[in-house]
């Protein structure tokens, strides 16, 4: 187990493209942290740099105090899993989980000590003689995380591991990943650009965007203050709803001293918004339901409000709600407005 320490970290490639801005992150011993944000966004690129499986162009990265820059994959102490489990075809689980440590020369004692407990924590035992082809996708993944547990890495590191399982399966494994990093106490970073694997999994959260870090903290914190325009539509499901401040005085609606001046752009969650038959204090909308979604615990309606000439995500837990084509009024609560400047993306308050 060990602190991950990521300084001024930039990948450059030819033709004058630049992955990777100058990266800071402290990852603490013993920490999962989640690194999540769209494609391109280099999260999968800082990931393989800690792996050793992309060259750094500037900065350092250290594992256990010890900078690791320019130690080979297999010097540095660390396990990866990859979505695609990368299991060898013709060997068992057995002699996959123990080829890692054959090469090293490791006791066979040892060996056989280390592949039962982890094939017992796994619940993986009874697969022990049975080679991939023979396993399901959940299964395999599960032998992908053995194989990374017998060899008691400073540092997991998991390349969206779940990707291609379906939703049932990966709300397994997620449980089961979130589990054994508990138990094992070993510093993890995770890389998802699935925000509710990245929302439970995560002690911090790091959320990127075209190479550089817009915010870190702890997932709720990020839901519930994001920093940056970016991180507040990024987070959350179904996204923030954003209104321009010119469209709200367009529509002679009075907008809370509580939002600074200097607020173009004013946010709002789905879950936030009311119906108007509410007793809180809020900016008050009228509008016509276009669109009815019932996604099981909750249901959505897409509403138009003429005076902002946009339509309002509102995302209710309750069974009886309008119809589409009915006019409803609409509750925007002022303690559940985020205000934020267009110009620089930063919240504003």
């Amino acid at each position: 187990m060990a602190q991950i320490s990521i300084t001024g970290v930039r990948k450059h490639y030819s033709g004058n493209v630049t992955a990777l801005h100058g990266i800071d992150l402290e990852i603490a011993d013993g920490e999962l942290v989640v690194l999540v944000g769209p494609s391109g966004c280099g999260k999968s690129t800082l990931l393989r740099m800690i792996a050793g499986l992309e060259a750094i162009s500037a900065g350092e990265i250290a594992i256990g105090g010890t900078v690791v820059n320019d130690k080979e994959p297999a010097k540095r102490d660390i396990a990866m899993v990859f979505q695609n489990y990368a299991l060898y075809p013709h060997m068992t689980v057995r002699k996959n989980l123990e080829y890692g440590l054959k090469i090293r020369g490791t006791p066979r004692q040892e060996i056989n000590r280390r592949i039962d407990e982890a094939a017992s924590k796994l619940e993986i035992v009874h697969l022990l003689d049975r080679k991939p082809n023979q396993l399901s996708g959940g299964q395999r993944q599960r032998v992908a995380m053995g194989r990374a547990i017998v060899r008691q890495p400073k540092a997991f590191l998991f390349d969206e591991p779940l990707s291609n399982l379906d939703a049932k399966l990966r709300g397994q494994m997620r449980i089961e990943i979130r589990r054994l990093q508990r138990s094992l106490k070993t510093t993890s970073v995770y890389v998802t650009h699935d925000q509710l694997e990245a929302m439970t999994l995560a002690d911090r959260l790091v959320v990127m965007n075209a190479g550089r870090i817009e915010q870190i903290g702890k997932p709720i914190d990020l839901h519930d203050r994001p920093a940056t325009l970016f991180v507040a539509g990024f987070i959350g499901s179904p996204p923030m709803n954003f209104i321009e401040r010119g469209r709200l005085s367009a529509g002679e609606i009075t907008i809370p001293a509580t939002v600074p001046d200097k607020t173009d752009i004013i946010g709002i969650r789905p879950e936030s918004i009311c119906l108007a038959n509410t007793d809180c204090p809020a900016l008050a909308l009228t509008g016509t339901v276009e669109l009815v979604e019932a996604v099981g615990g909750e249901t959505h309606i897409y509403v138009r409000v003429p005076k902002l000439d946009q339509v309002l995500t509102i995302a209710l837990r309750q069974r009886a709600v309008p119809g589409e084509g009915e006019t409803v009024e609409l509750a925007l609560p002022e303690a559940d407005l985020h205000p934020f400047n267009a110009s620089s993306g930063l919240r504003t308050q």
